[in-house]
């Protein structure tokens, strides 16, 4: 038995519930060699992992590309995905309906590509907060701060789950401990408290519904 059970989960979305990363990175990939330049895909997903702006902000100024014109690019994946989601990571559903508590998502993406995508793939949440509505971007920890307030969670019987090392920064700021899912062949330094390679090694530290009388409160 883990020396800790959490009761709620703070999700990242892209890349930790749902699978955008491929998608994303092929879009920016075909983007830069439609302007005429070569490249491939395992040069655009180590920045991706970092963040989608750090991501078009680099390859702009490396390719000498307008960061609107790879903006472009990323926002006709997030078109598609409002009739077309992206997939679900394997595990999301299984971890999130193991939860005592509440799932709540802290998400850099905008709140109708958020929705789209969490309602097409059929994932329920208690609550979220997403960067674009007026909250600082990760490492800030201020949008985990704000569902912290809105629900009255004890950071300490959080878990924070993320597949960048900005989560876990966030998550520590916030008082909150940190998990983080590594992308196979993108390797990644984090200060998370654990690493995983799926979502489903998760499940032995999360008190489920039935055990949550006997988990930290």
């Amino acid at each position: 038995m883990p020396e800790k059970l959490y009761r709620h989960i703070f999700w990242d979305m892209g890349g930790t519930m749902v699978n955008t990363y491929p998608e994303v990175d092929s879009a920016l990939a075909q983007a830069v060699r439609a302007a005429g330049h070569p490249i491939e895909i395992m040069e655009v997903a180590p920045l991706t992992r970092r963040s989608i702006r750090f991501a078009i902000t680099t390859l702009a100024q490396r390719y000498d590309l307008s960061p609107d014109y790879l903006r472009s690019a990323e926002q006709a994946v997030k078109t598609r995905w409002e009739k077309f989601p992206a997939p679900a990571m394997p595990g999301v559903h299984a971890l999130a309906a193991s939860v005592a508590g509440k799932n709540l998502v802290v998400t850099h993406r905008d709140r109708r590509s958020a929705c789209a995508l969490l309602e097409g793939l059929r994932i329920s949440v208690d609550a979220m907060v997403c960067a674009p509505d007026g909250y600082a971007r990760k490492p800030d920890p201020q949008m985990f701060a704000v569902l912290l307030e809105q629900t009255g969670a004890d950071p300490a019987t959080c878990l924070a789950i993320g597949d960048r090392p900005i989560d876990a920064v966030a998550a520590h700021a916030a008082g909150i401990d940190a998990a983080m899912i590594f992308t196979p062949g993108v390797p990644l330094e984090s200060e998370a408290d654990y690493t995983v390679d799926t979502l489903t090694e998760l499940l032995p530290l999360i008190a489920a519904p039935e055990s949550g009388a006997g988990a930290r409160e």
